[in-house]
């Protein structure tokens, strides 16, 4: 018989939550970004291409939970800055297609150098103890990012 893992109490879940959030907001903007002008939802999208290559607009609207209209806008800025490529789909003209250009590519390179030389700057500023409790909880982390992907409770 399956044994269910005990539930965090509310005020566990909601400090998780908030220390992800701080992070995640803290890490968002780098230096990169900000030269480039990105917004939030601009440095997502470029990321989520970097990541996926060549992908569907239908598709990274749905994976970023932003409607069509507000990521063509998006899009069509990135595009202008040279970091992606829009192009139609060949055999559904109202389709189209979007991927990471070299200077994105590099850009968004960049970003995740900054982000990862932040977060390493941040670990270095902790005791050795806090630090490898941050690794040893590094699975569990993962763990749970991968459920909260899948859209499971």
């Amino acid at each position: 018989m399956p044994t269910t893992a005990p539930q965090l109490d509310t005020e566990t879940a909601a400090r998780l939550r908030t220390a992800i959030g701080r992070l995640a907001r803290r890490l968002r903007t780098t230096r990169a970004a900000r030269e480039a002008g990105l917004t939030p939802t601009g440095i997502s999208i470029l990321l989520t291409v970097t990541r996926t290559g060549l992908t569907r607009m239908s598709e990274l609207a749905e994976s970023e939970g932003i409607n069509p209209t507000m990521l063509s806008r998006v899009v069509s800025d990135l595009a202008a800055g040279g970091l992606v490529e829009r192009v139609s789909d060949a055999n559904d003209r109202r389709a189209a297609w979007v991927s990471i250009t070299k200077r994105g590519k590099r850009l968004a390179e960049r970003m995740r150098a900054e982000r990862t030389e932040a977060v390493n700057a941040a670990m270095r500023g902790l005791s050795g103890q806090e630090q490898r409790r941050i690794e040893d909880a590094l699975p569990a982390l993962e763990a749970l990012a991968e459920v909260l992907k899948d859209g499971r409770p």
